[in-house]
């Protein structure tokens, strides 16, 4: 037998030897995606305890579980501007046990921090959006500016005195500030906060005259008539707060942007799995129980899945990417 009928035949034998392992491994695949859930599953949430993001997605992570017949629980992992968690999910098995929930700031991060380590767009698959929350101006209940059109007037005819609070540079809270004055002709002064709710305390202690803010962290404060809502993003009023004018209502149809929650599982992660929890979890955003929890928020309960979603990413990536330009905001 020649030298290359040797090479020839051992090749053969080679594939055929593989054969039985690689259909057992496939067939050990698919019994592993035909039991899932067979264990807990865990969402990474990239900020700390407390905040709306988490406790959107604790009680929909509660409301999962029975469906599921598995306890699907939150794991807080902070830092890094919310790339920390995320990233943790992005490393993880993509089998469907490893989910991670964040808000907007996914797609904002690019623009603050040269070094992303993942692609949010590529790296991950969304599965669906939920609590979409409006974004509004807040003032202290004892401000003289009754009304947004008030606000505008004073900062026209002092530019750069009004201070307005954010969550910091390139938040969304900051960035909605920004469309806002560009949108009504004005200059105001940032002074940027750790967090949105450090802001808020700011507006309450009187210390900066305004911050963009949802009824979500501010509805206490609210009702207790320590803050005033001047003015809420979204298509209609909020029925929380139905006496606060849309942006679109009082002509400034540019500043209307929500913040919302979404659920992302890693690249790889197999088809049926993600299926599955697209259905599972938008039934359970969809249930009278969480429409009414959203409501209490102030936010939309409305539900955005698969395609859908991601063609959202892409749409709010662009829009708020535009503001980023126009204020020549660089990453770090």
């Amino acid at each position: 037998m020649s030298v290359l009928r040797c090479i020839a035949s051992f090749r053969v034998l080679a594939l055929v030897l593989a054969l039985p392992l690689s259909l057992g491994a496939a067939l050990t695949h698919a019994a592993d995606t035909d039991r899932w859930p067979a264990k807990s599953i865990k969402i990474i949430l990239p900020f700390s305890p407390g905040a709306a993001t988490d406790i959107a997605t604790r009680r929909m992570a509660t409301a999962l579980s029975p469906r599921l017949g598995q306890s699907v629980y939150v794991e807080n992992k902070t830092g890094g501007m919310g790339t920390i968690g995320v990233a943790a999910a992005v490393r993880d098995r993509p089998d469907g046990y490893t989910l991670t929930a964040t808000d907007t700031s996914i797609i904002l991060t690019p623009f603050l921090m040269k070094d992303v380590p993942y692609d949010a767009f590529t790296d991950l698959i969304p599965i669906v959006a939920y609590v979409f929350t409006p974004l509004g101006i807040v003032v202290n209940a004892n401000s003289p500016y009754k009304s947004v059109r008030d606000l505008i007037g004073a900062a026209k005819a002092q530019p750069n005195k009004i201070t307005f609070g954010s969550g910091g540079a390139g938040s969304s809270t900051h960035l909605a500030a920004e469309a806002f004055a560009m949108d009504a002709g004005i200059a105001l002064m940032h002074i940027p906060y750790k967090g949105a709710a450090e802001g808020v305390l700011a507006v309450l202690s009187g210390t900066i005259v305004m911050q963009f803010a949802s009824p979500a962290t501010t509805m206490g404060n609210l009702k207790a008539g320590k803050l005033r809502m001047l003015v809420l993003s979204g298509d209609a009023r909020s029925k929380m707060l139905p006496d606060v004018p849309t942006f679109t209502e009082v002509g400034l149809k540019n500043s209307n942007y929500l913040n919302w929650i979404g659920l992302w599982t890693p690249k790889g992660t197999p088809a049926a799995v993600v299926e599955r929890l697209r259905k599972e979890v938008g039934s359970v955003m969809s249930s009278p129980e969480m429409v009414a929890f959203a409501r209490e928020i102030g936010a939309d309960p409305r539900v955005v899945v698969g395609d859908d979603f991601a063609q959202l990413m892409h749409q709010e990536r662009n829009k708020w990417k535009a503001i980023v330009t126009k204020i020549g905001l660089e990453p770090r």
